[in-house]
């Protein structure tokens, strides 16, 4: 595939600490503690914070769940933190009705999630990418007992689902953005699926706690509580952790404050706004060409240079940069060589064996001129001229010599980082095992090591093949584990054996431009489909893989009508030209 399904936060202010008759409390919420505001609720309080050493050593010899049925009935426990306001969470025994927190100067409640059925298990997943919106869809699609079919809840930062593979066709002005990032209003409307637009801040898992009573009743325990950043609290029976990963920046200096990344819809419209702005500037000036340096030659960076440099044509220069000495290294040869022969066709200059040391803005007070290796000078920038930056190039491989590079748009395509937010209880920080780049260790159904009611997928997972390599952040193994953990929650739910996750590597395929993709299948020794033929093949397999049905069919038949519409256009154009004789 050609993208990476490419998808924090603080202590949340007025949780205590789990210490004391704060631990008391925390371990209420995961043991699912009754609650209410009556009187008998209130005396209950104060025989609880009697008793609250004697119920935390309890809790630490795995007996806590004999104080949970002794105060079954209705009740609140409150607690104080150090420092800082009350804290308090009302429960009941069908789940968490209420968050609140409690200043001096009175309440301020903060709303949890109301889940509509409070009999039936409740499955939030985060993420609204390929993984997150895929998993739920499979949950939907699935066949349930009446009184076992899962409420759903999908939360995501953003109010689009992006299909990522084809942001780049954005670029190049070939689809719209509604056909490949529609709402999740649009895509949902027809399901029982709940959407919320939020920020995760917090995970509070409390499956690790209480393995013996899940395994009991595993319908009634909660699994543990999300709190996002609105302040809104989520209690879970089932968690799907899809947050995807975000680009990592902070890797040289400059390289933050004046590179663009591409791998969000907001990222692809930057870049473009940026473009047309560079665009006007050079529109009708005999000025020098419009300079794109693009920082990775993996896949999504050689998409990058092959669109940006057919959208540009004379008018540009596409600087390609890369540390190893091949583009795509991990790309099938077929792949490789076909995307090698297109930027060799077009105004692009790689830079092989080359790492990028640092980045700097061209100030408009210097006056001291900078000499690039072309023999090129750059001075002070004018006020009114758009910024430019030199980037500094040293050798990666021997033999190869310093360089300084001119551009005006600098696009950075290496390094990311998983969105897996803050873990509480934070004296316990190793509670979800991550790997470095901080995704979600996973077992082979997918479910994360130690906890049997949270699975991770697409970049949130760290997951291995049988040969103990991790697999890849594309959009293909996030497809696939998507349909495995929708169907492993079922299974979870009714009691039947999860089945291992198997990646079945199904081809690659990148796009060279509007008219020009390769396509190697894995299923067909040595082919690669190349040109139009292999851009009508990816539009086409995209197409298939669209979330809804509605969805594709009306982008189906946008895409056919623009079709058709160019093919009039060029043929117009070739009968003039044959009328005139030109």
């Amino acid at each position: 595939m050609s993208h990476s399904a490419a998808w924090r936060g603080p202590v949340l202010l007025g949780v205590p600490r789990t210490s004391g008759a704060g631990a008391i409390a925390s371990r209420a919420r995961a043991s699912g503690l009754a609650s209410s505001s009556s009187p008998r609720g209130w005396s209950a309080m104060s025989s609880a914070s009697r008793e609250s050493s004697m119920v935390a050593r309890n809790c630490c010899r795995g007996s806590f769940s004999e104080y949970s049925r002794r105060y079954s009935g209705h009740f609140s426990i409150f607690c104080r933190p150090p420092l800082g306001p009350f804290c308090g969470v009302t429960l009941n025994r069908f789940g968490a009705d209420r968050f609140a927190r409690y200043a001096s100067d009175g309440e301020t409640p903060i709303p949890s999630f109301t889940w509509p059925d409070k009999q039936r298990p409740r499955v939030c997943i985060l993420g609204g990418g390929f993984g997150g919106l895929y998993t739920a869809l499979r949950l939907e699609s699935l066949v349930w007992p009446d009184d076992k079919k899962p409420q759903v809840v999908l939360v995501d930062q953003s109010d689009r689902f992006v299909f990522k593979p084809m942001l780049y066709e954005l670029l190049s002005g070939e689809v719209d953005a509604w056909e490949i990032a529609p709402s999740f209003t649009e895509l949902l409307r027809n399901t029982s699926i709940q959407f919320v637009r939020d920020r995760v801040k917090l995970l509070r898992p409390s499956d690790h706690l209480n393995h013996i009573g899940m395994k009991e009743s595993r319908s009634s325990c909660s699994g543990g509580t999300v709190y996002l950043e609105s302040g809104n609290v989520i209690e879970y029976d089932w968690l799907v952790l899809a947050l995807g990963a975000e680009a990592k920046l902070d890797v040289v200096p400059g390289s933050a404050e004046y590179a663009f990344p591409f791998s969000t819809l907001e990222d692809a419209c930057k870049v473009d706004t940026k473009l047309r702005k560079l665009e006007r500037w050079r529109f009708g000036k005999s000025s020098s060409p419009i300079r794109v340096a693009i920082v990775g030659c993996g896949y999504s960076g050689v998409e990058l240079a092959a669109t940006v440099s057919e959208r540009l044509r004379d008018n540009g220069i596409v600087q390609a940069i890369n540390v190893e000495t091949t583009i795509c290294p991990n790309a099938p040869p077929g792949n490789r060589e076909a995307a090698l022969k297109v930027l060799q066709s077009r105004n692009i200059k790689l830079f092989l064996g080359y790492f990028v040391s640092c980045i700097k803005e061209v100030s408009t007070s210097d006056d001291s001129d900078t000499i690039l290796p072309n023999g090129e000078e750059i001075g002070a920038v004018p006020e009114n001229c758009p910024k430019k930056y030199i980037l500094e190039l040293q050798p990666a491989q021997r033999g190869l010599q310093s360089q300084l590079l001119e551009a005006d748009l600098i696009l950075w395509t290496v390094g990311s980082k998983s969105l897996i937010p803050q873990i509480e209880p934070p004296e316990q920080p190793n509670v979800i095992p991550l790997n470095g780049r901080g995704q979600a260790e996973t077992d082979e159904t997918l479910r994360v090591k130690g906890h049997p009611r949270i699975f991770a997928i697409g970049d949130s997972a760290a997951l291995r093949d049988s040969s103990g390599k991790l697999l890849p952040a594309t959009a293909q193994v996030a497809f696939q584990q998507a349909d495995f953990a929708g169907w492993n929650i079922w299974a979870a739910i009714n009691e039947r054996p999860l089945l291992p996750f198997r990646f079945q590597n199904l081809g690659e395929m990148m796009t060279l431009g509007r008219n020009d993709a390769a396509i190697t299948p894995s299923f067909i020794e040595g082919l690669t489909l190349e040109g139009p033929v292999g851009h009508a093949v990816r539009k086409f397999a995209y197409l298939l893989r669209l979330p809804t049905d509605e969805h594709r069919l009306k982008v189906g038949v946008s895409w056919f009508t623009k079709s058709a519409i160019d093919s009039v256009a060029s043929l117009q154009n070739t009968i003039a030209n044959v009328v005139t004789g030109s």
